[in-house]
C-alpha cells in the first residue's frame, strides 16, 4: 500500500505539472523519468536498514532522504498550484487561465527546488545558540542568572555522525552553563551500530552535571541499551525520578520524566510528572522539568512544576509541515506560559528524516533563570 500511494502521489505531480511545464515530449519523458527515479529512490531509502554494509546503507538513505524532501514541496505547491488553478477557472478569462498554468508550473518547481536547496544548508548548518530569559517568581539571588544549556533531537543515526556530535559537544562546554539538559531523541539506530558517534556526549560538561530523558526514537531504538550506555558516557538519565541541585546553597529540583508514549513500548514506564517530583524538598527555589514532548505541560503544571523544558517538534523542521504541529502538541517552539508554568520548546539540534530546515533552524539553547 503505501508503495501504491506514493506511486499514485507521484504521477499526480507528473500529470499536473509536466504538460504545463515543457510542450516537447522528449523533455516530458525526461521529466517522468526523473519522477520514477524519485520514486524509487525514497523506497530504497526507506528499505536502507536491511542493507548489509552500513556504509551502502547510508548513502541510499542519504540519496532517499533527499529526493523526499524535494518531493514534499513538489507535491505541496502543486496541490496549492491546483487550488488556485480552480480559483482562477471560474473567475478568469481561458487564455489568462492558460498563461497562469504554464507560469505556475515553472512556479511550482522553482519554488520547490529553492526550499530544497535552502533547507538542505539549513540542515547541515551548525545549530545556532538561542539565548532566552526564563522568569521565575520567587527565584532567590542565588539562582538569578543560573545557566541551562539544552540540546534535543540530535537524531544521530544515518545522516548525522561523530564529526556533528563532536561540535555539538563544542559549542555546549564553550557556553560554561551550570547545568546540561538533553531533552531526547539523540539516536535513530542500535548501540551497536551508534555508540561510536554518540561517544562525544561523554565530554559534555557543565558544574551540577548532565541530566538526560528518553525521547520516543529511543524507544524505537532499544531504550534498555540506551539508558544504560548513556549512563555509561556519564549522562545522568531521569525516569520519573528527580536530583536535588544546591547552587549557592539555594535548592533547586531537576526532575526528568520518560517519553510521553513510553508505556506503549514498557507500560512501567508510563510517563509520569507527579511520580517524577515525589519526595522533592518542598522549600526548593525552583522546579524544573525535563519531558521530550511539549504535551506533558498539562501534567507538569498540575504537579507544580515551574519550568518544563521539551523538543519533540523540531519547530514543524520544513514548511509547511510546521502548521500541523499544533493538532498533535500544545506548542510548535519557544517560551510558552500555561497557568503557572513556563514551557520552553527547541526545535532541536539536528534534524530528522529529509534533511531540510527550511524557516526551523536547528539550535543549542542557553536559558538563564531570572527573577521575576
Amino acid at each position: 500500500m503505501p508503495v501504491i500511494i506514493l506511486g499514485l502521489l507521484h504521477l499526480y505531480i507528473g500529470v499536473r505539472l509536466l504538460p504545463d511545464l515543457v510542450s516537447n515530449p522528449v523533455l516530458r519523458v525526461g521529466g517522468a523519468l526523473l519522477l520514477v527515479v524519485s520514486c524509487v529512490l525514497m523506497l530504497a531509502g526507506l528499505m536502507s536498514r536491511s542493507m548489509q554494509s552500513r556504509t551502502v546503507a547510508d548513502r541510499v538513505a542519504a540519496l532517499g532522504l533527499l529526493a523526499m524532501s524535494l518531493f514534499s514541496s513538489l507535491f505541496v505547491f502543486t496541490l496549492l498550484r491546483d487550488l488556485v488553478l480552480l480559483v482562477a477557472i471560474v473567475a478568469l478569462p481561458v487564455r489568462h487561465v492558460h498563461l497562469l498554468m504554464a507560469a505556475t508550473a515553472q512556479l511550482v518547481v522553482g519554488l520547490a527546488a529553492f526550499v530544497t536547496v535552502v533547507g538542505f544548508a539549513g540542515a547541515r548548518r551548525r545549530a545556532r545558540i538561542v539565548s532566552i530569559e526564563v522568569p521565575l517568581a520567587n527565584l532567590p539571588p542565588a539562582l538569578h542568572g543560573f545557566l541551562i544549556a539544552q540540546i534535543s533531537d540530535v537524531h544521530v543515526g544515518s545522516q548525522i555522525k561523530q564529526q556533528y556530535v563532536d561540535a555539538i559537544v563544542d559549542a555546549v562546554n564553550g557556553l560554561d552553563a551550570d547545568l546540561i539538559a538533553v531533552t531526547g531523541d539523540l539516536v535513530d539506530g542500535t548501540v551497536h551500530d551508534l555508540s561510536r558517534h554518540i561517544a562525544p556526549l561523554g565530554r559534555l560538561s557543565a558544574r551540577h552535571g548532565t541530566f538526560l530523558v528518553t525521547g520516543n526514537h529511543e524507544y524505537y531504538s532499544g531504550e534498555p541499551a540506551w539508558t544504560a550506555e548513556f549512563t555509561r558516557l556519564g549522562l545522568r538519565v531521569l525516569l520519573n525520578e528527580h536530583v536535588v541541585v544546591r547552587h549557592g546553597g539555594a535548592p533547586l529540583v531537576v526532575a526528568g520524566v520518560t517519553d510521553y508514549s513510553a508505556h506503549h513500548f514498557n507500560p512501567e514506564q508510563r510517563s509520569d510528572p507527579v511520580a517524577a517530583l515525589f519526595g522533592a524538598p518542598t522549600d526548593a527555589a525552583a522546579r524544573i522539568l525535563l519531558a521530550h514532548q511539549p504535551r506533558s505541560a498539562s501534567a507538569a503544571a498540575t504537579a507544580g512544576f515551574d519550568l518544563q523544558l521539551s523538543g519533540h517538534t523540531h519547530g514543524g523542521q520544513f514548511w509547511p509541515w510546521n502548521l500541523f504541529v499544533r493538532f498533535q502538541q500544545p506548542f510548535t517552539a519557544g517560551l510558552h506560559r500555561l497557568n503557572n508554568l513556563w514551557i520552553y520548546i527547541s526545535r532541536g539540534t539536528g534534524y530528522w528524516g529529509p534533511p531540510n530546515r527550511f524557516g526551523a533552524p536547528s539550535e543549542i539553547t542557553l536559558l538563564r533563570l531570572v527573577t521575576a
